[in-house]
């Protein structure tokens, strides 16, 4: 089945993804908080800065698009999603309209866009499109998550990714368990296990084929307000441990999102999972703030610095991929930055 080839060509050794599927406003709004000037060109001009980056293909497999990106031309006037695709990398959309408060809920959210997800999926995959992205986000905290936002979140995650497959698309769901908050590294081991169970018995009900998903998970943490911060073997630990109760064997890949993690933190916890056990499903990445903060830094909307910042990626992406191979080391991150 074509989904299954994706799915496994998404976790190929040594690579992983590269979510940029932040919408045009909210990037805006990145821009404006890191004090980077801003023009009504700046996200084709940092789309193509990421897209185009020389030898990315090395460790980056697939790249996560929104509706504009796939639909974008780069300064040139040439197809970026065709770019993407001629360098060997798969593009992958982002189809959720956003997360919209549950109706009866303490504030808790559900994704929202399955209105005409058919349709768009189809348009998708005749685009080239390869893979879709849906997220669930589950905040920690007195009474939260619900059962009530944990079943709704699986419900919509699951419809998606039987709409995906049937559109030719592997499907990606991400049940995000948030970082923030003073909760302890067990409780976040007890969300997620529980978030786990009812994704993938939602994913069974709606006749979804695990061979041809894969799931963005977050890794098993102390809240980022916690007084007592869990080392990064024990995150391993921990997370392996849940993942082993929670995820089938059948999944071809497990990819983590960064979740606010800094950027070697989200490196060495990937590497510790991969050099320390012997796992029924590939480790990778689908970062997005862990490949691309320090580029952006780099770049501040200056054409001049576009190479610059393009290196700085390759680098992050280079040492993620060796994460999901188990052979990073710290004294790597000292190397020569070369694109």
């Amino acid at each position: 089945m074509k989904t299954a080839e994706t799915a496994n060509q998404l976790v190929a050794a040594g690579k992983g993804i590269m979510a940029a599927d932040r919408p045009a406003p909210a990037f805006y709004d990145l821009l404006r908080t890191e004090s980077i000037p801003t023009d009504e060109a700046a996200y084709r001009a940092w789309s193509e800065l990421l897209f185009l980056a020389p030898n990315l293909d090395e460790y980056v497999s697939g790249i996560i698009m929104t509706d504009e990106q796939v639909r974008m031309a780069d300064s040139g006037g040439a197809s970026l999603i065709e770019q993407v695709i001629e360098r060997g990398m798969i593009p992958g959309i982002s189809p959720a309209r956003g997360l919209e408060r549950l109706a009866g809920s303490d504030g808790e959210t559900v994704g929202s866009g399955l209105d005409g997800l058919r349709e768009r999926l189809a348009e998708y995959a005749a685009l080239g499109v390869g893979f879709s992205k849906w997220r669930a986000a589950f905040q920690i905290g007195p009474g939260t998550p619900s059962y009530y936002a944990i079943e709704a979140n699986a419900y919509v995650m699951a419809q998606m990714a039987a709409l995906s497959q049937e559109a030719g698309i592997a499907p990606i769901v991400e049940p995000e368990v948030m970082l923030w908050g003073d909760h302890t590294i067990e409780r976040c081991f007890a969300v997620t296990e529980w978030v786990l169970s009812r994704t993938f018995e939602a994913l069974y009900i709606h006749r979804v084929e695990l061979e041809s998903t894969l799931v963005k998970a977050s890794m098993v943490l102390s809240g980022d307000k916690c007084p007592e911060q869990a080392e990064v073997d024990t995150v391993a630990e921990q997370t392996v441990k849940c993942f082993r109760r929670g995820m089938p064997a059948a999944i071809p890949g497990i990819v983590f999102l960064s979740g606010g993690q800094s950027d070697i933190d989200a490196t060495a916890r990937l590497n510790a999972m991969n050099a320390n056990y012997e796992l029924p499903w590939k480790l990778s990445f689908s970062y997005a703030r862990a490949l691309q903060r320090e580029p952006l830094a780099i770049w501040g909307n200056r054409a001049e610095n576009v190479e610059a910042a393009q290196a700085a990626l390759y680098h992050r992406a280079k040492m993620n991929g060796l994460a999901s191979l188990g052979l990073w080391k710290e004294e790597l991150e000292g190397e020569a930055v070369v694109s």
